[in-house]
């Protein structure tokens, strides 16, 4: 049996930076569940279909499950955990809870982060184009109603911020 490869890794993981000694196979879900205990970064389906372990990678959605964390290295990992420092997280985290969106809240992770993401890049999107971003985020509670009303409170609220 061959002995498994470990590599040294140094990323930011939501604002600090860490150093880790890694298998080279390890995926960037399992590492920052099981060696950083980050636990917001749910595993779903593991095919990267279901969307709830997605983390930002340099500022961009990455599907962790299907990830390697040596590949993380000398990047900026956002969680979750790290979501509310954000600029618009801790609106999308009060509008979520202020319109019901999010049921059992195994999605809502990975839904938050593609969706802080997506707002702050396209801050006069429309429901259509929500709607698409949410494509690839499954949601088995919700019907996304209550989502894209969330998101779009938040991309409203923005609207009249400007005006202000």
């Amino acid at each position: 049996m061959e002995p498994i490869s470990v590599v040294t890794v140094d990323m930011i993981i939501n604002g600090r930076p860490q150093q880790y000694e890694v298998e080279a196979r390890q995926s960037l879900a399992d590492f920052l569940r099981d060696q950083v205990g980050i636990l917001g970064t749910h595993i779903g389906c593991e095919h990267g279909v279901c969307g709830a372990c997605t983390v930002l990678m340099d500022g961009v959605p990455v599907r962790s499950c299907l990830s390697l964390a040596v590949s993380a290295s000398g990047h900026e990992i956002v969680t979750i955990e790290g979501v509310k420092d954000l600029p618009l997280g801790q609106r999308l985290q009060q509008e979520f809870l202020e319109h019901h969106a999010l049921q059992c809240g195994f999605c809502t992770p990975g839904i938050l982060t593609t969706m802080a993401h997506f707002v702050a890049h396209y801050p006069k999107a429309t429901e259509e184009e929500i709607r698409d971003a949410l494509s690839g985020n499954l949601c088995r509670c919700t019907g996304y109603h209550n989502i894209i009303a969330a998101v779009s409170a938040v991309i409203s609220s923005r609207h009249d911020d400007a005006k202000r």
